[in-house]
């Protein structure tokens, strides 16, 4: 019966890295469509978080009926909880893309600053990476590498700071586009805040004790 089990437990951890692939899929769409002005692939960005929302799902059920069957202690109760909540900072990624899609397709016909586009060209990448390197720290149980991830979180922040700035020395007549690219923004922020959770989550199944890396997630802050 432990066999069996281990071996779902398993197979649930698979799911849950190929819908961090899904995600990463989406956020890389998401980033074309922006910088490209293409409404076409931000249409498909939106219709493709039914297909992450489908993974998530999956995963929430499988891992419901295996607390139904089975009783997990220890090292197994951690990881359990942890593919939870990973599953969850995923899907709410997925949602951020999303939103970029949507106002990708809202601005345009605005024309943009490409100096504001290019650095959130950048973000995106960064944003990119912290998913993959939170997503292998978990697959490999890689405390140090987890930690890694609030120093990358920081460059993230200094550009979404930077893009307030870069917004407020636009004319009028770009200052709705501006707005809603601190939006994009703050979307690509909280995609790292989120990737940082993971690395927490990496930490607790190692260690078996919880602790925020900093304040990253910003606790009590509506995601």
């Amino acid at each position: 019966m432990r066999v069996t089990f281990h071996e779902e437990l398993m197979e649930l951890e698979g799911s849950l890295q190929q819908e961090g692939d899904l995600v990463v899929r989406s956020l890389r769409a998401a980033a074309q469509a922006l910088v490209e002005e293409d409404p076409g692939l931000a249409d498909e960005v939106i219709a493709f978080d039914d297909e992450v929302d489908a993974r998530y799902f999956a995963i929430e059920v499988g891992i419901q009926s295996l607390l139904a069957r089975q009783t997990p202690v220890a090292t197994d109760l951690r990881l359990v909880l942890a593919i939870l909540h990973i599953n969850l900072h995923l899907e709410r990624m997925a949602d951020y893309c999303t939103t970029i899609a949507k106002l990708t397709k809202l601005v345009r016909e605005t024309a943009g600053e490409p100096r504001i586009l290019e650095a959130l060209a950048g973000m995106s990448r960064r944003a990119e990476e912290m998913i993959r390197v939170a997503l292998e720290s978990f697959r490999a149980r890689d405390l140090a590498r987890a930690e890694s991830l609030v120093e990358l979180d920081e460059l993230i922040d200094r550009a979404n700071r930077r893009s307030v700035e870069h917004v407020l020395e636009l004319g009028a007549e770009q200052r709705e586009w501006g707005l809603r690219m601190l939006v994009v923004s703050r979307c690509l922020e909280r995609i790292g805040d989120h990737a940082v959770d993971i690395g927490e989550q990496t930490a607790y199944l190692i260690t078996g004790e919880f602790r925020e890396f900093t304040d990253a997630s910003h606790p009590g802050e509506l995601v």
